[in-house]
């Protein structure tokens, strides 16, 4: 299976099997067994073989899983090692959390620019970065050449930001503004962040236990 035809299900489940993985390795397990890992993730054990399957399946019939090579195995679908060049738009309290404590580098980007349009906060540093001017951003993306870039900006301010980055080579948005970036350009991967609506979900689940 080409991986153009894997689901978005089965993509949007594979960082947690790299997080498990991650959490059973530093516990030094070296096999597991999909029902074990079923029994541990909330998966069926077919659910599991067949998310795998898609990518070739990694499992011997009796043995189960390597557990340090099947971690190593989904690192490399899901591009951890890569270190896309990312810019992150907007140094407010959430683009300055998000700036400081993801680790970005552990998941297949690298942040090399910072940028805000509050004059007042050029040359502060964020994780050793300074917040550049947002009128900057053009000469920074050429001559650095970003693919990806993390927007935490208003709505009403995504939509001259996204053309511009896409006219720059931004081939991927880790979206946390309300911005319909896929109506505009559909042929770029986005990845929409909306904390309001789990946090409604959560309110849901709360109340109906």
């Amino acid at each position: 299976m080409s991986k153009k035809d894997v689901s978005l299900s089965v993509i949007k489940r594979l960082p947690r099997y790299y997080r498990f993985l991650g959490e059973m390795k530093k516990n030094g397990v070296q096999r597991i067994s999909s029902g074990e890992l079923s029994n541990r993730m909330g998966f069926t054990a077919s659910q599991i073989r067949q998310d795998l399957n898609c990518f070739g399946g990694f499992g011997q019939q009796g043995y189960g899983y390597n557990v340090e090579q099947l971690y190593a195995e989904i690192g490399n679908i899901l591009g951890v090692n890569i270190k896309n060049k990312t810019v992150l738009i907007g140094a407010g309290n959430l683009g300055r959390a998000v700036a400081a404590h993801m680790s970005f580098e552990e998941r297949g980007f690298q942040l090399i620019g910072i940028f805000d349009k509050n004059e007042a906060l050029a040359g502060q540093l964020v994780r050793n970065i300074p917040i550049r001017h947002i009128d900057g951003l053009y000469d920074f993306c050429k001559e650095n050449s970003p693919t990806v870039a993390v927007l935490c900006i208003p709505s009403e301010s995504a939509k001259e930001i996204t053309d511009e980055l896409v006219s720059l080579g931004v081939k991927g948005f880790w979206n946390f503004s309300h911005h319909d970036i896929s109506a505009d350009h559909p042929d770029v991967a986005v990845e929409n962040v909306h904390l309001s609506d789990s946090l409604m979900t959560l309110s849901y689940h709360i109340n109906n236990l």
